[in-house]
């Protein structure tokens, strides 16, 4: 899967599964909306309390799956962070192109915008 059909996958299925590491090591994940910018990163809002944000400060260290319901998946690992300043406009610009139902929670206290840079991917297509 080449980076253009990466970022219409994801664009097209807005949703999936994200994997960080708790503070023992062990997996803690969490189904929510999520999107990709035109570079192919990865990007979800989440609330600044959470405990996907206080492992991923911890350790950026991230996976995540997008896709089943059609029986192809989308199975990804990379490192993710908390842009600021004009990163967090265009991701949020990514983010609010996606969902634009969504848009205003970019501007509440205490939501954060995560960016996931892409180390490993693998598309697969289960369909017969």
């Amino acid at each position: 899967m080449d980076p253009e059909q990466l970022v219409a996958y994801v664009r097209t299925h807005r949703d999936g599964v994200v994997a960080t590491l708790g503070p023992d090591g062990s997996p803690q994940a969490a189904y929510l909306a999520l999107t990709a910018t035109d570079q192919g990163a990865l990007v979800f809002d989440a609330r600044e309390s959470s405990r996907k944000i206080t492992n991923l400060r911890r350790d950026p260290r991230i996976a995540v799956t997008v896709g089943g319901d059609d029986g192809t998946t989308l199975q990804c690992e990379g490192v993710a962070d908390l842009p600021e300043g004009t990163d967090r406009e265009r991701c949020g610009a990514a983010y609010a192109g996606t969902f634009p139902e969504f848009a205003g929670s970019l501007e509440q206290d205490g939501i954060v915008l995560v960016r996931v840079r892409l180390t490993w991917s693998r598309f697969s297509d289960y369909r017969e």
